[in-house]
């Protein structure tokens, strides 16, 4: 399968996907009130894992050669009684308009809006091992400090990074991993001489190996 043709879960949701999620949020927030909104976004974080652990259902979903009918019926065949009647509703009407690729971030655009309604916010967490419990109600104390907001945080195991971490809250990215140090130390390579690279990376290295 071609790139352009896979579902993209790790870029944010564009003004279509918000669309949808917001009518999906107005028509669940006036049956429903919180309860169902609430029940929906934990809905949507199955969807998504579904997504991202079974790549055949995201082959079969971004497909633009399975047609919508033969979608449509196995839709219906595998999610008929097992989630919501509007999320399930949501997804045949996507894939009657050829979007249904487009699920997964239209999931993550509902789960946003619920999110600010409620004083919450989605951060995701990429790290090489897994973060102790400790370590980890650090991180939510700092988060919820900064962001004024009780932070929901999606962990995400990378073991092609070296260490450190990177932080996406919303649409913004922070990288505070290695990597991106070494990245900066390349550049610092191609403009300043040796002795002077020398001393900024010490200093660099020196501050965040102790934290």
């Amino acid at each position: 399968m071609s790139e352009e043709s896979m579902i993209r879960l790790d870029t944010q949701p564009e003004a279509v996907d918000k669309a949808y999620a917001k009518s999906l949020y107005e028509l669940a927030d006036e049956h429903g009130g919180r309860e169902l909104l609430e029940e929906l976004s934990g809905e949507f974080d199955e969807l998504i894992e579904l997504l991202r652990s079974y790549p055949r259902f995201e082959e079969f979903v971004a497909s633009r050669i399975i047609g919508a009918d033969r979608k449509q019926k196995s839709l219906e065949k595998v999610f008929r009684g097992r989630i919501s009647d509007l999320i399930l509703n949501l997804a045949l009407l996507m894939n009657r308009k050829g979007r249904l690729d487009r699920l997964g971030r239209v999931g993550m655009a509902y789960q946003q809006f619920v999110q600010e309604q409620f004083g919450r916010v989605e951060v995701d967490v990429w790290t090489k091992f897994a973060i102790p419990e400790d370590q980890e109600e650090w991180l939510r104390n700092r988060l919820r400090d900064v962001l004024k907001r009780e932070p929901v945080i999606h962990k995400h195991p990378d073991s092609s990074m070296l260490g450190g971490m990177k932080l996406r809250v919303g649409d913004v990215l922070l990288d505070a991993s290695y990597d991106s140090r070494l990245r900066k130390m390349r550049e610092m390579l191609k403009t300043e001489g040796a002795v002077q690279m020398r001393e900024r990376a010490s200093r660099a290295f020196e501050g965040k190996m102790t934290e």
